[in-house]
């Protein structure tokens, strides 16, 4: 069994979904920078468990419409793709699975429309309830006000960030993707760093890449963003204070589907949270069912650590 391609109509954009299987809809969100390809090795066993799999390109990725104006990036939009797949291909229901900028995508998704999404699963990034200010004010607080480098203030200025990991594709993922994962040394995602400098800064290229991603999967992803550039993708990181105000809605609201979270261990993404993350986090959910840290793995874990990630998955999708 192999995936096929479809395209959903949301309003006026379209998302590329592969699709595999038949049964209620999984729908699986990607991060930054990543495409449907993601979950390639999650789609199968999914399927195969008695789902339809389903991963989308975000949009501003691989093969789903890449508007210009950073707006059609905010996470409204977003939500309404989700909404539109869940539509056509899931008779008005999904189970959502993100990671990365696709967790919070689909935390949100989950508080904007408990009766579309049934049920939801993030990787990477926690729910954390709405917090007293956007993100990015924080984190210029933390980092740039005192001379820091911090990547989502690197990634504000349209242009810049674009023309550095534009300029050499290959060496953008390889250095990124070695960077967040579990094999990467202490200090690979570079400290120290000083506000102006450049995201790819002291990341290095591991020459033979680690055995969870293959040549040909490198060779994929370089393709899709070699033809769909970093503007889109980049213009999720600056819509803060939009996303904030939409998200000052669902204040003090909890997620209350089945929910479940997983992150590496050594995932700098969790790491960014500080200490005690989960009984936060277990504040803002009536029914999470799982909070699980998979020892060896970094950032990646869906791809470094494939057997344990659908194990929890299928778990917990069995368990609905």
């Amino acid at each position: 069994m192999a995936h096929e391609f479809r395209h959903v109509q949301s309003g006026d954009q379209s998302v590329r979904v592969a699709v595999m299987g038949s049964g209620p809809l999984v729908l699986m969100v990607h991060g930054f920078p990543e495409s449907w390809s993601a979950w390639i090795h999650q789609i199968g066993p999914i399927a195969e468990a008695g789902f339809t799999a389903a991963a989308i390109d975000v949009r501003g990725y691989g093969g789903s419409s890449k508007p210009h104006a950073i707006e059609a990036y905010d996470m409204a939009s977003i939500v309404g793709d989700l909404q539109a797949v869940a539509d056509e291909l899931g008779g008005g229901k999904a189970i959502l699975i993100g990671r990365d900028w696709g967790a919070p995508i689909v935390w949100a998704a989950a508080l904007a429309d408990p009766e579309r999404f049934t049920a939801v699963a993030g990787m990477s990034i926690p729910h954390m309830g709405h917090g007293a200010a956007p993100i990015i004010d924080v984190s210029r607080k933390l980092f740039t006000d005192n001379g820091h480098f911090f990547y989502m203030v690197y990634f504000q200025d349209e242009g810049v960030a674009e023309a550095e990991l534009e300029a050499d594709v290959r060496d953008t993922i390889r250095r990124t993707y070695y960077a967040w994962s579990g094999d990467v040394p202490a200090g690979g995602w570079p400290a120290g760093k000083k506000h102006g400098e450049p995201f790819l800064q002291g990341m290095t290229d591991p020459g033979k890449f680690p055995a969870w991603m293959t040549d040909d999967e490198i060779d994929y992803l370089v393709k899709e963003f070699e033809g769909s550039g970093f503007r889109g993708p980049l213009n999720r990181y600056r819509n803060f204070h939009r996303d904030f105000a939409a998200a000052s809605r669902h204040a003090g609201k909890k997620i209350t589907q089945p929910a479940l979270f997983m992150a590496g261990e050594r995932d700098v993404g969790i790491r960014m949270f500080g200490r005690d993350v989960e009984p936060r986090m277990r504040e803002h959910f009536t029914d999470l069912r799982g909070f699980h840290l998979i020892p060896g793995a970094g950032h990646w874990n869906q791809q470094e650590k494939p057997e344990e990630t659908n194990r929890l998955l299928l778990d917990w999708l069995k368990g609905l």
